[in-house]
């Protein structure tokens, strides 16, 4: 069965699914998170999408929420209509999770109003009289209406400012200080940076701080990694090196300062415009950040230098933004549940869901979050880079040249990202890969690999021929390679990497699971977060075991939702408050000190039947 190419628009990314699929789906192949808060079920209308050319006939479900109008245009509920022939789709920002516009409507999963620490606005004042010879701050403070500080080096230059230009001047205020004035009645909109720094990747978004608008993005790997893959290794630096925090702490608000200087470049700005930075990040990342010492979290009891929301002048960390501007990094659960939990917490709105949900935030580390009835216990857990393409043979990121899918169906089908030859795949093939050779008997529920001397009787030829040999030498050829590329392979000790990350989540899940008193068949939604889990086939990374054996319709993809957070607290005060509450209120599971966690996990090495 041949696949057929879906393009989406406005980004252009083309994707090549078997016909029959979800349009949902599809979309979370091309790396949407589109909207289904009714779990796929078609009545709250989010995931609309449009057919671009033609269309599939409406179904009942589609007019219930869709006017006439629209379904005349071609507008249809992607969770409702399969493909079956090449097709475009214009997927508008508002069916997405993680977009601007969802913040400014206020969608049920961000729930937050635009309400910025940092804010402009132009001031006229009336010039001093002898019935009213109030000074210059008094008569400013009064005008903004509110008690606010002032920096030493503005202050100086009020007086003049003020008569220079007829007493009309445009003030930046954060936090009821001053940290800008400026002459006239010109008034451009602030501007913010959001950042997630994960074990592995770094990503920063540039904001419009009067409308949430995203101006910029950027992204790169997190050149921590070159001090090792994990948060084990680059503690075990600061601990056993006398300059490690130095040298980490350097290479990350390097990264940072590089980054706000493309995303300054991209919108055409200075960085000294930018008035203020907001950064999410697990527990370790956060430190190394501010420049504390992580040493404790390498040894029980795993106290963190601090965890409660952090406010620090940019100076500090030396990041290029305006001379008074600042950085706020959200707080920490303890432990290895760092601002990246809180954030993904606030992105998806967790603690306000009734029932029993749960999120997942698939990277270098698993944070899992499980909620029920607003109840929330949390867990991190060690799942290595084995899903980012990193200790497994031919593994590397989802790049050009990686393949991103692999379909076992009678012959080997993979697609690669940039419609180039292969050299390699990333973490969605490596589960595909590993759910497909699992449902073809080639490998057993342990994880061994069978070799070519014992292959099951009824395989398909297309699929035997492409297993090379016997015992820990057996591998799966994912492609023939050619006279000058060597073969994409699979092999064992592969399958292991990812039994181990995949093992280490599944026996979180469970953990917290027990805790709660909660089922896994007793869960309402799964929440699949980070850049990673955005684009796994949800029935593949169910029989691998990395997530519950719940229904599909229950699995939600919601994007990065670390970086969300992160975006949420810079565009409002009261997220940053509501950050506190759910840090201090989250039970925090800590899986080395549990007793059952090894068994479990030992258990979870298995794949299910």
């Amino acid at each position: 069965m041949s696949e057929v190419p879906i393009t989406f628009q406005p980004s252009g990314r083309v994707v090549y699914v078997l016909p029959g699929t979800l349009a949902l789906e599809a979309a979370a192949q091309a790396g949407l998170a589109v909207q289904t808060p009714c779990g796929g079920r078609g009545t709250c209308g989010k995931c609309r999408v449009r057919f671009i050319g033609s269309s599939p006939e409406p179904v009942e479900v589609d007019g219930k929420t869709l006017s006439p109008e629209q379904l005349a245009d071609g507008w249809r509920l992607a969770c409702q209509h399969t493909l079956t022939e090449p097709a475009r789709l214009f997927v508008p920002p508002e069916s997405v999770y993680g977009t601007a516009e969802q913040i400014l409507t206020g969608d049920k999963h961000v729930n937050i109003e635009i309400d910025p620490a940092v804010r402009r606005q132009t001031i006229r004042l009336a010039p001093p009289t002898m019935e009213d010879p109030r000074d210059d701050l008094a008569r400013l403070r009064d005008a903004i209406g509110k008690p606010v500080d002032i920096a030493t080096p503005l202050l100086r230059h009020l007086p003049r400012l003020l008569r220079q230009n007829n007493w009309t001047v445009t003030v930046t205020l954060a936090d009821g200080r001053i940290i800008d004035i400026g002459p006239g009645d010109a008034c451009p909109a602030p501007l913010g940076a959001a950042f997630d720094i994960g074990t592995t990747t770094v990503v920063g978004t540039l904001m419009d701080l009067s409308t949430g608008r995203e101006v910029a993005v950027a992204a790169r790997i997190n050149p921590q990694t070159a001090f090792g893959d994990d948060v084990i290794s680059r503690i075990l630096v600061t601990r056993e090196q006398p300059d490690g925090l130095e040298r980490l702490h350097r290479s990350i608000t390097q990264a940072i300062s590089e980054m706000l200087g493309e995303l300054a470049v991209d919108a055409g700005i200075a960085t000294t415009e930018i008035c203020e930075v907001t950064i999410a990040g697990n527990t370790t990342m956060q430190l190394l950040l501010a420049g504390v010492w992580p040493g404790p979290l390498g040894e029980i009891p795993f106290a963190a230098g601090f965890c409660d929301g952090l406010t620090l002048d940019a100076a500090d960390l030396s990041l290029p933004i305006h001379p008074r501007g600042r950085v706020y990094i959200l707080p920490s659960i303890g432990g290895f549940l760092g601002g990246d939990t809180v954030a993904g917490v606030l992105a998806t709105d967790l603690e306000e869901l009734a029932g029993n949900s749960l999120l997942i935030d698939i990277g270098t580390n698993g944070e899992i979050v499980l909620a029920r009835d607003g109840k929330l216990w949390a867990a991190s857990t060690a799942a290595g880079p084995a899903f980012e393409g990193a200790r497994i043979s031919m593994g590397m990121r989802a790049t050009a040249g990686a393949i991103e899918k692999v379909i076992l169906d009678g012959e080997v089908r993979i697609n690669v990202i940039g419609d180039k030859p292969a050299v390699g795949l990333c973490g969605t093939a490596l589960i595909d890969a590993a759910a497909g050779l699992l449902n073809a008997g080639l490998i057993d529920s342990t994880g061994r690999m069978l070799g070519d001397d014992e292959l099951p009787a009824n395989l398909p030829p297309a699929i035997a021929a492409r297993v090379r040999g016997a015992g820990s030498a057996v591998k799966f050829l994912l492609t023939e390679g050619d006279a000058g590329r060597a073969p994409v392979a699979l092999t064992q000790r592969d399958i292991r990497e990812l039994q181990l990350a995949s093992g280490a989540i599944r026996a979180g899940v469970s953990i917290l699971l027990e805790r709660a008193g909660v089922r896994a068949d007793q869960l309402d939604a799964v929440f699949l977060a980070g850049a990673f889990g955005n684009y796994i086939r949800r029935e593949n990374a169910r029989r691998i075991g990395l997530l519950p054996d719940v229904p599909i319709e229950r699995i939600h993809f919601v994007g990065n939702a670390a970086s969300m957070g992160a975006k949420l607290t810079l565009m409002s005060a009261s997220a940053r408050v509501e950050a506190g509450a759910v840090a201090r209120s989250i039970q925090r599971v800590d899986l080395s000190a549990d007793l059952e966690f090894q068994m479990k996990f030992a258990d979870a090495m298995i794949f299910p039947e």
